[in-house]
């Protein structure tokens, strides 16, 4: 059960209601959030009942819920889905979230120069790595603070949001500090202590499937970050491990349609990671947008052969510009839009 409360709720009202909640055997939990909170309710495996709840002072209404995601479920939201401010972004909106950039925050001038052109084609936000997780402990790993003051610098210059990952909860102060969005990566998704801190960060958390987790591990895994106060979580999928060998990894597309009839978060996919290579990146991108996705994220370089990590998918600027084109087609037939107006770059 969900206890959705008034915005003009008291404490001594919240008491009353947790008070009620205990006297049934059951644990209440508080849940606050950046408009309203609510109050979880659980501790049997049964339907749960707490006699006259709806009829307490500061209860907006009572919502059944039969998933274990309890905030994350679509149930009880009359089929609404989330949708967040981010820059000039509304995200989960009819207008589908354009986020691109590089892998790695590499040398300044290719970062700025990325960052304007982005701007000028339509990018939302800007995408950079300035702590990167790698499969090989010799590979590049990132510059760290010093990534994301220039990540800060490239916003300043453009006024494009920035979304960076932090790989652990020691990460996530300065990442609030220079960033507007927090990225949880795949291998990152069932790191619990990450996902807590994320949880209390006062930034949208972007959070990645897993290579080999199932959608019920993606959300609540979500729910792990939703139950720490923070209602601003975006889920991205981004392609799982399977058998086949013919490209990186397998972009679940009915993940899309299947996730949104699941939950209220806005629903993104990266086509860059399963796509391991340049030319298959437009491809997915455009199942991505067909399939409903409310927002793509995509690497681009200008000089990919000069990129310190994932080089051969990174788009160049007239790839991605081809991919923003296409997008923008695909979307207009959903009756949806892509991305911002280009022209306004």
């Amino acid at each position: 059960m969900l206890i959705v409360l008034k915005e003009s709720i008291t404490a001594d009202q919240i008491e009353e209601i947790t008070e009620r909640v205990r006297e049934s055997g059951l644990t209440p939990g508080l849940v606050p959030g950046a408009s309203r909170s609510a109050i979880t309710v659980t501790g049997n495996t049964g339907v749960v009942v707490v006699p006259d709840i709806e009829e307490l002072p500061g209860v907006l209404r009572v919502i059944r819920v039969t998933k274990p995601y309890r905030l994350a479920t679509l149930e009880g939201t009359e089929g609404k889905h989330s949708v967040f401010q981010i820059g000039e972004a509304q995200v989960g909106s009819s207008n589908a979230w354009f986020v691109a950039g590089p892998c790695s925050v590499d040398e300044p001038e290719r970062l700025m120069r990325t960052a304007h052109k982005l701007k000028e084609i339509g990018a939302q936000a800007l995408r950079g790595g300035a702590f990167k997780p790698r499969t090989n402990p010799y590979a590049f790993q990132g510059h760290g603070e010093d990534g994301l003051k220039l990540l800060a610098e490239a916003r300043n210059q453009t006024k494009l949001p920035i979304v960076t990952e932090a790989m652990d909860p020691s990460q996530l102060d300065l990442v609030e500090k220079y960033a507007d969005v927090v990225q949880i990566g795949a291998r990152n998704m069932q790191n619990y202590s990450l996902l807590k801190r994320a949880g209390q960060a006062r930034i949208p958390v972007l959070l990645k499937r897993g290579l080999s987790a199932t959608l019920d591990e993606l959300l609540n895994a979500a729910e792990y970050i939703l139950a720490e106060g923070n209602d601003q979580v975006i889920l991205c999928e981004r392609g799982v491990r399977t058998f086949g060998d013919h490209c990186r990894f397998m972009l679940d597309v009915a993940a899309i349609p299947v996730l949104k009839s699941l939950t209220h978060l806005p629903v993104i996919v990266d086509p860059s990671h399963p796509a391991g290579t340049r030319r298959l990146v437009d491809p997915l991108a455009r199942a991505a947008v067909a399939a409903g996705a409310d927002g793509l994220i995509v690497e681009v370089h200008p000089e990919p052969e000069h990129a310190l990590s994932d080089a051969q998918q990174a788009l160049r600027f007239n790839d991605v510009i081809q991919l923003a084109d296409t997008a923008r087609q695909i979307a207009s037939v959903l009756n949806r839009s892509f991305g911002a107006d280009a022209s306004q770059g």
